[in-house]
């Protein structure tokens, strides 16, 4: 079979390339360059140089053919300027999830089938397998086969989060020779073979733009206006209508063999642990029975629904100014009337570089935790915050998928309109997976977790798994 290989100048696609050629396949390499501009990124030079370097390198070593191609157009086209017009309407998307649907999936599939390719290999931590029915037969649409696409068995690299948006067409072209792997073992393979990039280190930030300074990346396009940082403090949410809405929703679906009330506020889980967790014996692959009753789910109606997964607003929050005379020539000055739910906090460059769940740039201080982004309003540049992990206003419950954002990637799992099912969900790379309720109705996808989430955040994707199979993901 002839394969190309997605050849960066890493260590996993390196690996991948050598494994391949020790199999006996036909193997031919290609490197992309899908970056030209400097401006925002750490380093002020072009990583892709070196990159490349490596790439030609290691080829070598393995005694492959080495291509090059220039995807930076269709790159800035699919991926950068759908960065930028995310952030300009206050979503934080996710461009490695792009990349792989638009760019090693499409633009870069596309080149090497030209080349002769049968299929297109990559580093990726994930597994691909056909899917089979109860008695064990291969499950066919179209009179082709269907693809399963599996979590890696490296709990703490485990990649198939970034290939949710693949479709079965992409995915019947892929091929991933590390997913099997451990990281460690990548690295003594590499060492063993002696190939350049064994020691070389993982690539961080933006997919083939590399780590970046954020707002002054996104300066290219997005401009820099001040505008309030409002401190929220937790007696806003004491008479909040929509808060309450959530808590009496929510207690109003408890299965009756729960005992108590639901928790609102998430207990802090780090996404620097293991990305994914070990299955239950549950529906889905879920730790744990549902803390919510089905029956009661159903009955509510789809504006209930859709109102539950909305969250706090905090437009009526605003300040009065009073005028005082200060120093000894009892200069006259203006401040803000003390207000019980909030306080105007600092400044900031511009609400759009924000992202909920964020605590680093804020460079507020006098507070004895954190400030982290809660909301942000795009439209007056406002940016609202809360103290500490544990803040009312980074948790929630329950977010919505639109209808034109639902993505399945088997069309034979697809949940019809009514149905309700136990997946385990991820709402960022790096999180454990949780349990919780799917609910389809016609106004969109409702994700109900078993526990409240930290930073749910516009933009991102929502990321389903049954087991360990990735089934679905969407745009919050």
């Amino acid at each position: 079979m002839k394969i190309c290989i997605g050849l960066s100048g890493g260590v996993d696609s390196s690996v991948a390339a050598l494994l391949l050629k020790q199999q006996g396949h036909d193997v031919f390499a290609m490197f992309m360059q899908n970056w030209h501009d400097t401006e925002g990124t750490l380093h002020g030079d072009c990583e892709w140089e070196e990159d490349r370097f490596v790439a030609e390198m290691v080829a070598r070593k393995i005694g492959i053919p080495f291509y090059f191609i220039d995807l930076s157009k269709e790159y800035r086209q699919r991926v950068v300027d759908y960065m930028f017009d995310e952030y300009s309407r206050g979503r934080t998307p996710n461009p490695d999830v792009l990349c792989n649907r638009e760019i090693k999936f499409a633009a870069f599939l596309e080149a090497a089938v030209k080349l002769g390719a049968d299929m297109v290999a990559t580093g990726h931590y994930c597994r691909k397998d056909t899917a089979r029915d109860a008695d064990g037969n291969e499950i066919l649409s179209g009179g082709k086969p269907v693809y399963r696409l599996l979590a890696g068995v490296d709990p703490n690299k485990d990649q198939s989060y970034f290939l949710c948006q693949l479709t079965q067409d992409q995915l019947a072209k892929a091929v991933f020779p590390i997913g099997n792997l451990l990281k460690n073992e990548v690295r003594q393979i590499a060492k063993e073979a002696d190939l350049p990039s064994a020691e070389k280190k993982d690539s961080q930030g933006i997919c083939f733009v590399g780590k970046v300074d954020l707002p002054v990346f996104l300066q290219q396009k997005l401009k820099s206006v001040e505008g309030d940082v409002i401190e929220v403090f937790d007696a806003f949410y004491e008479n909040n209508a929509q808060y309450n809405y959530v808590r009496n929703t929510l207690n109003s679906i408890l299965d009756d063999d729960w005992v108590g009330e639901v928790s609102l506020i998430s207990d802090y889980i780090s996404d620097d642990k293991a990305a994914r967790s070990e299955s239950g014996d549950y529906e889905g692959g879920c730790r744990f029975s549902s803390i919510y009753s089905f029956d009661k789910i159903s009955a509510l109606s789809d504006s209930q629904l859709f109102q539950l997964s909305q969250p706090v607003t905090y437009e009526s929050l605003e300040f009065e100014t009073e005028t005082y005379r200060s120093g000894r020539h009892h200069t006259r000055k203006t401040r803000y009337k003390a207000n019980p739910y909030g306080a105007v906090a600092g400044r900031h460059e511009g609400a759009q570089f924000y992202t909920i769940g964020q605590r680093k740039g804020l460079n507020i201080g006098g507070h004895k935790d954190s400030l982290f982004v809660i909301s942000t309003d795009i439209e007056r540049n406002i940016i609202y915050v809360g103290e500490g992990h544990r803040h009312k206003g980074l948790s929630r419950s329950c977010l919505r998928i639109a209808p034109d954002e639902i993505h399945w990637l088997r069309e034979d799992c697809r949940m019809r309109t009514g149905e309700i099912r136990r997946y385990r969900v991820r709402i960022r790379y790096r999180q454990p997976l949780q349990d919780a309720v799917l609910v389809m109705r016609d106004n969109g996808l409702y994700i109900i977790f078993d526990e409240p989430q930290r930073g749910i955040t516009p933009g991102q994707f929502a990321v389903w798994y049954d087991h360990d199979e990735l089934t679905g993901s969407g745009a919050i």
